[in-house]
């Protein structure tokens, strides 16, 4: 699929859940590759703030991200809703330091984007696809979380707060299809005391019994209830059911499993990229999701690294064995670093390297603890680089390549005996006098070994 962004803006009002200011925020669609960027509308020159997880700098009762001494708080309902609905791109113009709470839910949200639709752009959609199992666990809040191979995104949560009133509860996400009227209408929920706490610390100045399922952990006499009334500025309140403190009837018999749904789809869209995969949760928490988030980050940018790696099949034919790559290079035993080539178009062209203790730089380079050179490494795509670079030419074998130039190149991976080097090259301008500009990369398995930028011309061979 390709990105989307919003088909056009959406205007939202409503109050700080903690500073209990009104807030005004602006939805708007944004180009390719953009991501999710808010901007304060309130500060000099309009500052952003970009959705990401290594933005973040507080998980104490929300979600805050903060960029140089700018900072938006309680963030996860309008990504989690963002996420949900599909929205790749958009711009969110705010004149506070908080989202506005709403509900507590992310329906609103979703509600808005829903009404003016999304525009397919003109760019693929990059995903963070989970590969193999990914485990965590945060071993200071005893959260878990389990990440799956999967063909769409799906979660599951399970929470248990060793609370005989709010027992354990299972939530599941199977599609993004049914997030709108299946996680969106979730709210937010406290447990009775915590709300007293935050009360009296002068917290939560726009939270109130409309955006919130307070669950009730304690037996309240009705003075109790009647002095809470009159913090809440409400004219009294009642348990109008077993267990739950509220004007208003849950929306689902697990509505708290769900919002921690909501919540997790939220946080885990500070990773950057839409997830394919599924997420296993338990006893998820704000702090715990950040902390889950920057692994998968962490994944999302090995993936991003190794997106151009060639695909190896040792079974299938190559394009060039031994024999053809000779009758092109000038290079015989023991400098032929290039055994075959595997892939070979107008801009790039694919080697292989099979490593082995024969090599006869391994008798005097680290006796004892054979290591494929690092400056060898460079020679064999220099080599690959070259048949690219004759094929444009009707006689390769008349002509040689030389080395001009080599920049930012960069060794990371120990290369040894046993190892297969897929050597990779790619032209970063069009051939032109001969001269030629690449970038190669040599891959062991899913590491890079070695890259670097290459400048080398072809010259014909002056025949005596």
């Amino acid at each position: 699929m390709n990105q989307t962004t919003l088909h056009k803006s959406i205007a939202i009002a409503g109050v700080g859940l903690h500073t209990g200011k009104e807030v005004n925020l602006s939805i708007k669609p944004a180009d390719i590759n953009t991501g999710y960027r808010f901007v304060r509308v309130d500060k000099e020159n309009k500052p952003i703030v970009l959705a990401d997880v290594n933005k973040v700098v507080s998980t104490n009762r929300g979600t805050k991200i903060e960029q140089g001494d700018v900072s938006i708080s309680t963030i996860e309902h309008v990504l989690s809703a963002l996420r949900g609905m599909e929205v790749d791109n958009a711009i969110l113009e705010v004149d506070g330091p908080e989202m506005p709470i709403m509900d507590g839910s992310a329906q609103l949200f979703a509600q808005k984007i829903q009404e003016v639709g999304l525009v397919e752009q003109d760019a693929e959609r990059e995903y963070l696809v989970i590969e193999e199992p990914v485990e965590f666990k945060d071993e200071e809040t005893g959260s878990e979380y389990l990440a799956l191979p999967a063909d769409h995104f799906e979660a599951t949560v399970m929470i248990d707060f060793n609370s005989p009133v709010l027992g354990q509860q299972y939530a599941h996400l199977y599609s993004l299809k049914d997030y709108e009227s299946k996680i969106a209408p979730s709210r937010t929920f406290v447990f009775l005391h915590e709300l007293e706490m935050l009360l009296d610390q002068n917290l939560i100045k726009g939270g109130d019994l409309d955006n919130a399922v307070v669950i009730v952990d304690r037996v309240m006499e009705h003075d109790e209830l009647k002095k809470l009334a009159n913090k809440l500025d409400k004219p009294n309140i009642d348990i109008v059911e077993e267990g739950v403190l509220n004007t208003t009837d849950l929306r689902f018999k697990n509505e708290p499993a769900r919002h921690k749904l909501l919540d997790v789809v939220g946080d885990l869209a500070l990773v950057g990229r839409p997830i394919k995969g599924r997420i296993v949760a338990t006893k998820p928490g704000h702090t715990s999701n950040v902390r889950f988030a920057s692994k998968l980050k962490k994944i999302l940018k090995e993936q991003q690294r190794l997106r151009g790696k060639p695909k190896y099949d040792p079974d299938a034919p190559a394009l060039k064995d031994t024999n053809g790559i000779m009758a092109m290079l000038p290079h015989r035993f023991p400098f032929l670093l290039v055994d075959k080539v595997i892939e070979l178009s107008e801009s790039h062209v694919v080697g292989v390297k099979n490593v082995t203790l024969n090599e006869f730089f391994f008798q005097g380079h680290f006796p004892g603890n054979p290591v494929f050179p690092g400056v060898l490494q460079i020679e064999a795509l220099a080599q690959t680089g070259g048949i690219l670079a004759l094929s444009t030419v009707p006689d390769p074998e008349n002509w040689d390549t030389y080395f001009l130039k080599i920049e930012h190149a960069k060794f990371k991976w120990k290369v040894v005996p046993g190892d297969t080097l897929i050597l990779k090259m790619e032209l970063l301008s069009p051939i032109r006098r001969g001269i030629c500009h690449m970038y190669g990369t040599a891959y062991v398995g899913n590491r890079i070994a070695s890259e670097g930028e290459l400048i080398a011309q072809i010259v014909r061979r002056v025949v005596d």
